[in-house]
């Protein structure tokens, strides 16, 4: 890693004591962690710490009852997230989501930036440059597929796809959005453990291209290969964090998880 990716307090993502009540109940509880630029960082818990409420709320999908978010900087706490988007934070879901009637290479270039076809007017006054961007769009899909090991299921609808290759079309899409910060929802839930480690490399190759990642997941020996930092969220906030070996072998951290292997 660079210099710059390990210099102390540059965090791409700053949560600032959140909170969120549902009734008289906080799932999460007073939150407060950064995120550095340039790392992996895993957000781990047991079942009901609160991971995804989070998740819901730095993506804009859920307002937190109190607390701010920043990203790079810049208070982005309520913001929506097609705003969030075009700010760089892009997100996967735990059950992966897309177009089924469509093919892998449509689901994919939907989701590609800057797409002037989307202006009716620029379809009928701007077409060559409209048809240039289609033409580039399609390309870095191609390319994105070949590399996720799509390729040969480029032309298949996603409906017929097996679950773990539904997962990498959702990887797939949120990178065609060209992320600075990319939150990963279980990514390896229902992904075979050969595909696993695959994928496993190829985040940690995203990320020496400069994407920072944020993600939930319970695959331990996925969050040891690839993460570069720990935080384990436990009733609604930051239990512990640091080394995944250090957190491993925390008493604290294994009393929260009532024993399960970490």
């Amino acid at each position: 890693m660079t210099e710059a990716i390990n210099s102390p307090g540059d965090a791409i993502l700053e949560v600032r004591d959140v909170y969120r009540k549902f009734g008289g109940v906080s799932a999460v509880a007073g939150a407060e962690f950064k995120v550095r630029r340039g790392s992996i960082t895993g957000l781990l818990g047991p079942n009901g710490a609160g991971k995804t409420t989070l998740f819901n709320i730095i993506a804009g999908t859920v307002p937190p009852t109190s607390g701010e978010i920043l990203l790079d900087g810049r208070a982005v706490t309520g913001c929506r997230p097609d705003e969030l988007a075009h700010m760089g934070l892009t997100r996967t879901f735990q059950l992966a989501r897309g177009l089924s009637e469509l093919t892998v290479l449509e689901n994919l270039a939907l989701y590609a930036r800057s797409q002037p076809g989307e202006e009716l007017w620029r379809v009928f006054l701007d077409a060559s440059s409209v048809r240039q961007r289609e033409e580039a769009v399609i390309a870095e899909a191609w390319k994105l597929a070949s590399q996720l090991n799509l390729a040969h299921v480029a032309n298949n609808r996603a409906a017929d796809l097996s679950g773990g290759q539904k997962k990498l079309v959702e990887l797939g899409r949120a990178l065609l959005g060209e992320p600075k910060l990319l939150l990963l929802d279980e990514p390896m839930a229902g992904v075979n453990p050969s595909l696993a480690v695959d994928l496993g490399t190829y985040l940690l190759a995203i990320r020496d291209q400069g994407v920072t990642i944020l993600v939930i997941e319970h695959n331990m020996s996925f969050i040891r290969q690839v993460c570069d930092h720990v935080i384990v969220l436990a009733s609604g906030k930051v239990l512990a964090e640091g080394l995944f070996e250090d957190i491993r072998a925390n008493e604290v951290v294994q009393s929260a998880y009532l024993g399960s292997a970490i």
